[in-house]
C-alpha cells in the first residue's frame, strides 16, 4: 500500500543512538534510513560540525508501524529533549511525540484532533479544528 509519511527527530547528544537508523538494516520492517541533519544546513555551508540534533526520514509505504516503539526503547542520553514530530499523508499538520517518564507520548497540540484509523494510517489522523 502507498501511504507518505514524514518523520523528524530531534534530539541532543544522540548521534550514537540514531547512527544505526542511518544505515540499512534488513531486520527493521521499514526499509528507509534516517538522514542526519547538521549544522551546515542551518548555517548554509557546506561543512557542518560533528554534531547532529535532527535526522529526517519520509515513508512511501506504510511499514513503519514498530518505529514509534523502537524509538521509545532507545538509550536516549537526553530523554528529555527528544522531539518527534509526524506527519502522515492525511494529516493537516506535524503531529508532536516527547519522552515522559520513559514513554514516547504523543503531546496534544491545540485547536487539533486525532482520529485512529488503524487500517489506513500508523498513528491516525491529525486534523485542526479551527480550520474552514
Amino acid at each position: 500500500m502507498s501511504r507518505f509519511a514524514e518523520v523528524i527527530v530531534l534530539a541532543r547528544d544522540a548521534e550514537e543512538v540514531m547512527e544505526p537508523l542511518t544505515r540499512p538494516d534488513p531486520q527493521r520492517e521499514w526499509h528507509q534510513c534516517f538522514t542526519p541533519v547538521d549544522d551546515s544546513v542551518f548555517a548554509g555551508t557546506r561543512t557542518g560540525s560533528p554534531e547532529c540534533y535532527a535526522w529526517v526520514i519520509q515513508f512511501q509505504r506504510h511499514n513503519w508501524r514498530n518505529l514509534l516503539p523502537h524509538l521509545e526503547s532507545l538509550p536516549w542520553p537526553a530523554p528529555h529533549s527528544v522531539q518527534i514530530l509526524v506527519h502522515d499523508e492525511e494529516d493537516d499538520c506535524f503531529g508532536l511525540w516527547m519522552i515522559y517518564d520513559g514513554r514516547l507520548i504523543e503531546v496534544p497540540l491545540p485547536r487539533t484532533e486525532r482520529k485512529i484509523f488503524p487500517d489506513v494510517s500508523v498513528t491516525g489522523v491529525l486534523s485542526r479544528t479551527d480550520r474552514s
